[in-house]
């Protein structure tokens, strides 16, 4: 029974994280055409006028865009509370092949911060 549930659970994991790579992908392609819009306008050497109705749609999109994947974070979350419920709160699920990032990563502890000392201006 416990490996069933695992075999669905990384099943879930998988179609997951395609999601959220799917969603991420859509936000960078999104956005580069969002940026690349009034740069090819500028260079065209065409008004400020043209175009400017499909960067504001464009816009939206990446708003939209940001919102789905809120909810698909929050699908992500909901999830891992699920996988607690059916007794997979211990194994990991859907090895992609990269650790999740830490989420502390890059903070100063208070151990690690160097005191700033004075220094001639000669």
């Amino acid at each position: 029974m416990l490996k069933q549930r695992r075999m669905v659970a990384e099943q879930i994991a998988g179609a997951l994280f395609e999601a959220e790579a799917a969603i991420d992908a859509a936000i960078a392609k999104t956005a580069t055409l969002t940026g690349v819009m009034p740069a090819l306008r500028r260079e065209a050497g065409a008004s400020a006028l043209i175009g400017q109705d499909a960067v504001e749609r464009a816009s939206q999109a990446i708003m939209a865009l940001a919102e789905a994947r809120r909810a698909i974070v929050e699908t992500h979350k909901e999830l891992s509370v699920a996988q607690s419920q059916i007794g997979l709160g211990a194994v990991a699920l859907g090895d992609t092949g990269q650790e999740k990032p830490d989420p502390t990563a890059g903070m100063l502890t208070a151990s690690s911060r160097r005191r700033l000392r004075a220094v001639s201006a000669a």
